[in-house]
């Protein structure tokens, strides 16, 4: 797994010593001394017509890390956290790195994402500025099998929609899930059958929505902060 971009690679070396492999740079100036030293023999320069064809064209702005394979979590280990987000067929690597990013800052211990047969992992971790290395999402065919063990263990389970009751006055339980939908369809119709409480974001103008990743990190910040 190769990542890059200035921002996300540092964060990599600073915080996952253990799964860096290899470090390539365009100059070797763009690396703190710090990081010199540690990482010295795993450190190569490269040309930037390399950096482009190992980025596939992306903007590496001079960096790129090689990465260990990274531990994804189980089924068991959502069940057994108390914070879970459950995206709903938002399959745009973009809005979950960046959902992901609001996940880890507001203290969510599990991601699921469903509607999509696999994830582009190195994609959300870039989107994620590196966040997605400490909380990595999950990929879960049959959501609905999911929530009914999650409410088997207690979970009550929140949804996001503008038909639902206004969020600034929601109070949420301490084992809680939260179920975002995608821009275009929101919630599909089963996954909504399975939620107990719906909220909207209210809005001080007229306007039809935010933008998923927004929504995101204030539902977050108020379940972060509201439990009962």
């Amino acid at each position: 797994m190769i990542i890059y971009g200035k921002q996300v690679s540092l964060y990599a070396l600073e915080h996952f010593e253990n799964l860096i492999k290899k470090i390539y740079v365009t100059k070797i100036s763009i690396l703190p001394k710090e990081l010199l030293k540690k990482y010295g023999p795993k450190i190569k320069t490269i040309d930037n017509r390399w950096a482009q064809k190992l980025s596939h064209g992306g903007n590496h702005q001079g960096i790129l890390v090689e990465l260990e394979n990274i531990e994804l979590p189980t089924i068991e280990d959502v069940k057994n956290s108390n914070f879970v987000l459950i995206l709903d067929s938002i399959t745009d690597v973009g809005n979950i790195g960046a959902i992901v990013r609001s996940a880890y800052a507001f203290g969510v211990e599990a991601v699921v994402v469903t509607g999509m047969k696999q994830i582009n992992l190195e994609g959300v971790i870039r989107a994620s500025s590196g966040a997605a290395l400490s909380l990595p999402p999950i990929v879960v065919p049959n959501i609905l099998e999911l929530l009914n063990e999650l409410k088997q263990k207690n979970f009550k389970v929140y949804g996001a929609d503008l038909d639902g009751k206004g969020l600034k006055e929601a109070v949420f339980a301490p084992k809680r899930v939260l179920i975002l939908g995608s821009e275009s369809r929101g919630i599909s119709k089963r996954v909504k059958e399975k939620i107990d409480e719906v909220y909207k974001i209210e809005m001080k103008r007229e306007f039809d929505s935010l933008n998923v990743s927004a929504a995101a990190a204030i539902f977050l910040y108020r379940m972060s902060d509201g439990v009962k």
